[in-house]
């Protein structure tokens, strides 16, 4: 959305004009659906955004991910970042309580691994976290798996 892409209610915004973000500087890991045929975006495919699906993350593994991410970030290398992380980029196995639980997914090891890296990287000002429905967890046992992987980010 910060691109512009999507419903006019969620991308026009009052009193700015244009962008908030380039595309060529957004990255986005996890996508399961861009090679759907029904994938309900598809232009998203064709545009400067650096993507790197959950399927090319868990065949490449998190090191490589990590490579792909600071490369592109150097090619704006004036610019401070900022993280936004989906839990449901998790397998559903390890976190069905979101909006949209499915499989495959990012195991906890490797999102610790990708999330450690690019929060501790002093151009990044900081991160959301999202997607998790607390009515889908009524004994709070994936709230703990979202606190776990928290926790083990480095404090800077």
């Amino acid at each position: 959305m910060a691109t512009g892409r999507g419903e006019a209610l969620a991308v026009d915004w009052p009193g700015i004009i244009g962008l908030l973000v380039n595309e060529r500087d957004v990255i986005q890991l996890g996508e399961r659906e861009n090679r759907d045929p029904d994938f309900a975006w598809p232009d998203v495919n064709w545009t400067d955004i650096e993507r790197i699906d959950v399927f090319e993350a868990r065949n490449i593994g998190s090191s490589a991910v990590l490579d792909k991410i600071f490369q592109r970030l150097a090619l704006s290398s004036d610019q401070d970042f900022w993280v936004h992380f989906d839990v449901d980029v998790l397998d559903q196995e390890i976190m069905p309580a979101v909006d949209f639980p499915v499989s495959p997914g990012l195991d906890v090891e490797d999102l610790v691994h990708i999330l450690s890296r690019c929060v501790s990287d002093p151009a990044c000002l900081g991160m959301t976290v999202t997607v998790f429905d607390p009515d889908l967890d009524p004994d709070s046992r994936y709230a703990k798996v979202i606190v776990d992987i928290l926790s083990r980010l480095p404090l800077r």
